[in-house]
């Protein structure tokens, strides 16, 4: 049975406040890579979302959506296929963003984080966290 309308707002901030936190992770994660360690952009941009997935998934397991499904990898494998797409998705608006329209590097990653979080609610609500 599909969840109320209520109860899927619920999920959705839910999703949002873990979202965030993943986000502080994953801007923490970036800045470091490229402005302390020097690294290429895409390849910090990576890093910091992949780390924030990780932690993501943590969270929604347990909190948003009470998860008990016992198959815990094939679960994970398919949080971080949406993580993956979605990871495609951030790095083609922040190329586009910052080497076609010329915005500010973070300026376009927040865009394609926002952005991306709608691919990632619908994904998961719909295709991981099924059971």
């Amino acid at each position: 049975m599909p969840d109320s309308l209520q109860t899927l707002i619920i999920k959705f901030l839910k999703f949002g406040t873990v979202g965030f936190s993943g986000l502080v992770l994953d801007f923490g994660v970036t800045y470091a890579v490229k402005e302390v360690l020097g690294w290429n952009k895409y390849v910090a941009n990576s890093l910091g979302f992949l780390l924030a997935s990780a932690s993501n998934y943590y969270l929604n397991r347990i909190w948003t959506f009470h998860s008990v499904d016992p198959e815990i990898g094939w679960q994970y494998a398919k949080f971080l296929v949406v993580a993956l797409v979605g990871l495609l998705l951030n790095n083609a608006i922040v190329y586009v963003l910052t080497e076609r329209i010329r915005f500010n590097f973070y300026l376009s990653k927040f865009c394609a984080v926002v952005l991306v979080f709608f691919w990632n609610f619908s994904f998961n609500y719909l295709f991981t966290f099924t059971r």
